[in-house]
């Protein structure tokens, strides 16, 4: 039968067909506004045509293994679930990944295939994006450098690296197709029984933010970046991961929200909102953090997403919602833009259902999916919706490797060298030991081309374990190597012992089992006994012990640091990172690396640098009571720096002006090597308890035998600044105690005043 049309139905398709094809010809423009057309007119535009089941499906993300023609693996997706999924509600995003890492031509592939049906056989066109997890390097890729985790990258105190890292890591994401990465974690953690710490920055937040804006203004060029996890992730009250943190708003907004701030100053993209809750609301329904604070206080115009699953989380876990449609509703309402479910639409459906009922407005979805959109223009993906590999074609090259093993190489941090231990003598016997010794697992950590980082069948084959760096170094005839023991478990430490026997020096190699997210949480920070008792036995042997701790934390090593000459701080420093290891054991490398957190000496509950005067004050009417085995900032070299003088251009600072700090510093010993000048701050009297001391500035220089530099670090109010009982920042008139240098030996230290 021959369908028949009413005048009012032609009509209607008639201007449908005209918004369809000004769409198309707004969409072939570019992003720019030389051609007359906004990212806003285009957006809005794309909008005023969406069906809600439409802008529903763009605040959808799923998961890459939900659409898999065959479970875990990359061949194709299942036409039939990818139709449902781009048709009934046109899901905006997808994420994740199978269970082994892919080639870069199987993402291209993939994501081809998915992003060919959004544009070509949806009704708009509108391009997905792809994310994933790429927090030191594309490690979700086979073939892909690996660099140093961001812990260790925080331990090199060079910003400028950790922009190079992001360039070379968006780069070899586009390679795979990806546009978006889920990185980087701007956590501020103080709990060393938190699984995750070895993926921030550490403990402090002027570090955290300068890092973190580095990593974003390195990916720029290649793909839009995600800060991560909104707020107070790595502080939860119990040390436990997606757990409870508490948090007062005046340390929520001087400790915990500056690395946010910054971020978005630097132009990130999205931001990824914690899983956890803050003083027993959970951070996906907080309305205040989301919107009050971050959206509308700070101006973020990006996207906020959820985390993996956490709509269900609301109803199973945290109780907030007596179902899953109750938990969509809070969260968008609070502000979320982008729920990951992950594995069906399920999101979508509660959401169109939740608008028709009044529960949700179509203002706040609105708001949503202009972001979202604005996104995707931004990324450029209506204009090249894919990208290729062979315009890649530095992916995985030795020039990316060599960036890796010299990050790896200023990480690196040696917190003890008894009687200058090293660097050791190249023709003396070395037995290499340990549950690390001779594995590129534990060189590269968790999130390396599966989850965990543990399952060995994906490795790189041709990369060293710290074995093979050594053997390369000194030849088999020197060089022995015996397990000693696993990570808790003794496999053949009395053999050990026997070998030890025979060396000049034993390299005990340290290390814990590798986890992240959940598994990664751990009851106690001492090692496994197993590890201990290792080192115990081979100092029976009466020679000269060298640990070299491969960790993502700081685990307690008090009872045997005794028995070390030498101890040598990891982290986790990626799989270049054995060479470099060697290359400082044997002197080619002068260590420059600096602690980012407070290597703890006690299992009970640990204190960051970043605590109150009366925090430090112990009995005796002395500031000892921060006692960790080594400080913040603290790491040796093989020279020694003289900070010679600390002076300013005035004794006080006025309101509105900077004050010129100038530090002289010198290279007193015999090679050349590179420093951290870093640069703290005491308000010696304030209306509330204030911190010891507080870094405002760093800067890390190399100086030649005998040469010496003058540093120059401008400081203004902010520096001085402190938020206040009424949660606001306030510097108050008074004194104030400017310190530099080695804390420990050579603390230099000048009074300002500061005045209105």
């Amino acid at each position: 039968m021959k369908k028949v049309y009413s005048s009012s139905t032609l009509i209607s398709r008639s201007i449908f067909a005209f918004f369809i094809c000004t769409t198309l010809f707004l969409n072939s423009c570019t992003n720019s506004n030389s051609d007359g057309y906004s990212i806003h007119t285009k957006v809005d535009s794309i909008l005023n045509l969406m069906t809600l089941e439409e802008k529903a499906g763009q605040m959808t993300q799923i998961g890459i293994p939900a659409i898999l023609e065959q479970d875990g693996y990359w061949d194709a997706a299942d036409t039939l679930i990818i139709d449902k999924a781009l048709t009934e509600y046109p899901v905006g995003s997808f994420v994740g990944k199978g269970y082994y890492p892919p080639s870069r031509q199987e993402y291209y592939r993939l994501i081809k295939q998915i992003q060919d049906y959004a544009v070509h056989e949806t009704r708009l066109g509108i391009p997905i994006v792809y994310a994933t997890d790429a927090v030191h390097g594309a490690h979700y890729t086979e073939s892909s450098t690996i660099f140093p985790h961001q812990l260790a990258m925080a331990a090199t105190w060079e910003p400028k690296l950790v922009e190079e890292v992001a360039k070379i890591t968006s780069y070899e994401l586009r390679a795979s197709n990806t546009h978006w990465n889920y990185a980087p974690v701007i956590d501020v953690t103080w709990q060393g029984q938190w699984g995750r710490g070895y993926e921030t920055f550490g403990e402090d937040p002027l570090l955290t933010s300068v890092m973190g804006a580095a990593f974003i203004k390195g990916s720029k060029s290649n793909t839009a970046t995600c800060a991560k996890h909104l707020i107070g992730y790595g502080s939860s009250q119990y040390g436990m991961d997606r757990k409870n943190s508490i948090i007062p708003e005046r340390f929520l907004r001087q400790y915990y929200l500056p690395p946010f701030q910054e971020a978005i100053n630097t132009g990130v993209k999205s931001i990824m909102v914690s899983s956890g809750m803050v003083n027993s609301i959970p951070c996906h329904i907080n309305k205040k953090l989301i919107t009050n604070i971050i959206k509308n206080e700070l101006n973020f115009d990006g996207i906020i997403i959820s985390d993996w699953g956490d709509m269900q989380f609301l109803s199973e876990f945290h109780k907030t919602a007596r179902n899953d449609k109750e938990a969509v509703k809070q969260m968008v309402n609070a502000g979320v833009d982008i729920c990951m479910v992950p594995y069906n639409t399920s999101f979508a459906k509660h959401l169109v259902e939740l608008v028709n009922e009044g529960e949700v407005s179509e203002e706040r979805v609105n708001d949503a999916v202009r972001r979202i959109l604005r996104f995707k223009y931004e990324l450029d993906l209506f204009s090249q919706p894919n990208s290729h590999h062979n315009d890649y074609p530095m992916f995985g090259s030795e020039k990316h490797q060599k960036l890796s093993y010299k990050v790896a190489s200023e990480a690196l941090t040696l917190l003890k060298n008894k009687d200058n231990t090293l660097p050791l003598s190249s023709n003396k016997k070395v037995l290499i030991t340990g549950p690390s010794a001779h594995s590129i697992n534990y060189l590269n950590g968790p999130w390396t081309r599966t989850w965990s980082g543990e399952e060995t069948t994906y490795n790189d084959s041709n990369k060293n374990s710290l074995y093979d760096a050594l053997l390369n170094q000194i030849g088999d005839s020197k060089l022995s190597y015996i397990i000693g023991s696993s990570y808790d478990e003794d496999i053949n430490s009395d053999k050990a012992y026997e070998q030890a026997l025979k060396s000049d020096y034993v390299i005990v190699c340290l290390g814990e089992k590798l986890a992240t997210e959940r598994p990664s949480d751990i009851k106690s920070l001492e090692l496994p006994q197993e590890q201990i008792d290792l080192v115990k036995k081979l100092h029976k042997a009466d020679k000269q012990i060298i640990l070299i701790l491969l960790e993502g934390r700081t685990r307690l090593i008090t009872e045997i640091e005794p028995l070390a000459d030498a101890i040598l701080m990891a982290y986790y420093p990626g799989q270049e990172a054995a060479d470099a290891i060697v290359d400082v054991l044997y002197g080619r490398i002068n260590p420059s690396g600096k602690l980012p957190l407070s290597y703890q000496k006690y299992g009970t509950t640990p204190m960051p640098y970043l605590h109150t005067v009366t925090d430090r004050s112990d009995n005796n009417g002395t500031y000892t009571d921060y006692d960790p085995l080594w400080p913040f900032g603290y790491g040796l070299s093989y020279t020694q720096f003289d900070y010679d003088s600390i002076y300013t251009n005035s004794n006080t600072m006025y309101e509105d002006d900077s004050l010129e700090v100038l530090i002289e510093v010198s290279n007193a010993g015999t090679v050349n090597g590179k420093e951290v000048v870093q640069l703290y701050v005491r308000d010696d009297y304030a209306s509330l308890d204030p911190d010891f001391e507080k870094l405002i500035a760093f800067k890390k220089i190399e100086l030649n035998p005998g040469e010496k530099k003058t540093l120059s670090f401008l400081i203004s109010k902010q520096d001085l600044s402190f938020v206040n009982s009424e949660n606001q920042w306030v510097c108050e008139n008074g004194m104030f105690t400017l310190k530099t240098g080695n804390r420990d030996t050579q603390l230099k230290q000048i009074k300002i005043k500061y005045t209105h």
